[in-house]
């Protein structure tokens, strides 16, 4: 907390008012039933996910305005308005229906970003399914233990992504029909066994499709999230998270009608559902899509040929940037941007402060996980940036910090982070797996599994997740404070940390560092490394050993895998690796 505050923008010299122009006022007066009345619902008092993202604009009469520009890995580009998405995503409605979904089916989407994927995503939920996002990068084996565990009925893919997961499909026994989607006819093959042509099937549905009456307390979409141990465990949202990915698009992203907003998750990433898809279109802005993966150059370009205004993105995409320097940017103009936000693990303080020099607006990062549904803790464009702050509670939300016993504590003190339940985009189970699901809740607290602080104004500052903080010599030490310190220094890139078992210290900490180009891994660099995170840290907190690594292993959202480094390092088990980042 040792940051001074680097950015306070008076509300009256922003380009655009915000969204949350006056946060302590919001808090004071809110009230969760104002947000509902701001939706449409359905005749007759449904809700559903796919309408308010998308019907309600065409019947509002702004059915023209373009809904998503994509473009796609080899440079092409396609565009769709509100008006396009809803006969698209009707006419996959009416084909899932004809295949036999009934309302609580589950459908997977195995597919990468093509402008079908979310044609697919939202006929499901318009026909009453469960709609499942998987990574494209996922081999066999993590796709299989998805389709088994949900009881998928549908899988929609492409035909090299189903060449992957061929041997893996006579394991799935509630799998009845493989949609196939030719993207562009790229790579088009011939239709195998009982495979089912998308194209043939939307072309043969109608355009129009009267949207199943979904209540708000219906499932709709199932995240696969991992833990330390065990499989990955799906959980379950209901389509009345809508409500709460709205108003935070709105108040914690700045999204206005007409925006340009640029969201760099893979939806098989819950950030690539909630804000790759609901948040932005149920505020009616323009949503680019790139197809393709991190390019510096190409990301620069893109933000400024497509004149973007709200980047939302990740810490590692962000400390790839900065590790590609400013090479890349120069020529680039990015005076379209207003608004940069991250989410994915805590953003380091360095990254906060890059983002001012070269945006010339700080990086607002943000908190929430796959179980909370939306954003939880932001840092708002009307208020100050605090660099290594998730930001404070948004209005309606109640966090607190708790000690092992589940009780309060007081500020600057570290403890479990813990939200109190209601929220509206709350999980509603883990798939066939309540006993997990119950034990998340303490005492009127769901239990994060997050470690964190909250100062005296309420913001809040992670530490860690809780099986990460290592104890040594009596002093809990939180990875992120290590690994934040580290990269503060000029050769380093990316750095995780762990706790290796000590016989005195009981823990110590360990550090392992990638470098910038242009810094080679020698001795005297180590060394130079160790006294440079005493000197930000103490002696107690700093790392006792440093390995140097090329690179640190990464789930496909960004996060650094510590319990991987530490069952590398002890010659553990590595546990369910499915999400693992490939090299």
């Amino acid at each position: 907390m040792q940051y001074d505050p680097i950015e306070k923008s008076a509300v009256s010299k922003l380009k655009v008012k915000p969204g949350l122009a006056d946060y302590e006022r919001a808090r004071k007066s809110f009230s969760w039933w104002d947000v509902y009345r701001e939706l449409d619902w359905l005749p007759g008092g449904g809700l559903n996910k796919a309408y308010e993202a998308i019907d309600r604009h065409v019947a509002h009469g702004n059915g023209s305005r373009v809904a998503m520009i994509w473009e796609g890995k080899n440079g092409e580009q396609e565009q769709y308005t509100y008006t396009q998405l809803k006969e698209r995503s009707d006419r996959f409605a009416n084909v899932v229906t004809k295949l036999g979904l009934k309302k609580g089916d589950r459908v997977f989407i195995f597919l990468d970003r093509v402008p079908e994927l979310y044609f697919a995503f939202f006929g499901v939920l318009k026909a009453g399914g469960i709609v499942g996002p998987l990574f494209s990068a996922f081999g066999p084996d993590p796709v299989r233990d998805r389709l088994v565990d949900s009881g998928a009925t549908i899988l929609i893919t492409s035909p090299d992504l189903k060449r992957k997961i061929t041997r893996i499909l006579p394991d799935c026994p509630d799998l009845q029909h493989i949609v196939i989607i030719n993207k562009g006819n790229r790579d088009p093959k011939p239709l195998e066994g009982n495979d089912l042509s998308y194209e043939k099937l939307m072309s043969a549905a109608a355009a129009d499709f009267k949207i199943v009456n979904t209540s708000q307390y219906d499932y709709s979409i199932m995240h696969y999230t991992s833990g330390t141990t065990g499989k990955p465990k799906g959980a379950v949202h209901r389509h009345q998270a809508v409500v709460q990915q709205y108003l935070t698009g709105k108040w914690a992203l700045d999204m206005h009608p007409g925006d340009i907003y640029w969201c760099t998750a893979d939806p098989g990433w819950v950030t690539g559902t909630s804000y790759g898809m609901l948040a932005p279109w149920t505020n009616g802005v323009t949503q680019l899509i790139y197809e393709g993966g991190l390019s510096a150059r190409k990301w620069y370009q893109l933000i400024e040929k497509h004149q973007v205004n709200i980047w939302y993105t990740a810490p590692t995409a962000i400390r790839m940037l900065m590790r590609a320097g400013d090479e890349p940017m120069k020529g680039i103009n990015f005076s379209s941007l207003r608004f940069i936000a991250s989410v994915g693990e805590p953003l380091n303080p360095e990254g906060v402060i890059w983002g001012k020099r070269v945006f010339g607006m700080g990086i607002h990062d943000n908190w929430w996980q796959t179980e909370t549904g939306a954003i939880m803790c932001a840092n708002y464009q009307s208020m100050e940036i605090r660099p290594g702050s998730m930001g404070r509670p948004l209005p309606g939300i109640e966090m607190g910090i708790l000690d092992d016993k589940y009780n309060p504590v007081g500020p600057d003190i570290r403890g479990l982070l813990a939200v109190r339940p209601g929220w509206p985009s709350q999980f509603h189970n883990y798939w066939r797996n309540a006993d997990m699901y119950n034990s998340r809740f303490k005492k009127g607290w769901y239990i994060t599994g997050d470690r964190a602080a909250m100062d005296k104004d309420g913001y809040f500052w992670f530490e860690g997740r809780a099986d990460d903080v290592i104890n040594t010599a009596g002093h809990l030490v939180g990875p992120f404070e290590v690994e934040s310190a580290l990269i503060e220094h000029p050769a380093v890139a990316e750095a995780g940390v762990i706790g290796k078992p000590d016989p005195i210290a009981m823990e110590v900490v360990k550090a392992f560092v990638s470098l910038k180009p242009g810094h080679e891994p020698t001795p005297e660099l180590r060394a130079e490394l160790m006294r440079f995170a005493r000197q930000k840290l103490s002696s107690a907190v700093a790392p006792r050993e440093i390995d140097f690594v090329p690179s640190l292993p990464k789930t496909r959202s960004g996060k650094i895998m510590r319990r991987l480094l530490k069952a590398r390092e002890l010659g553990l088990p590595e546990g369910d690796t499915s999400t693992l980042e490939e090299d």
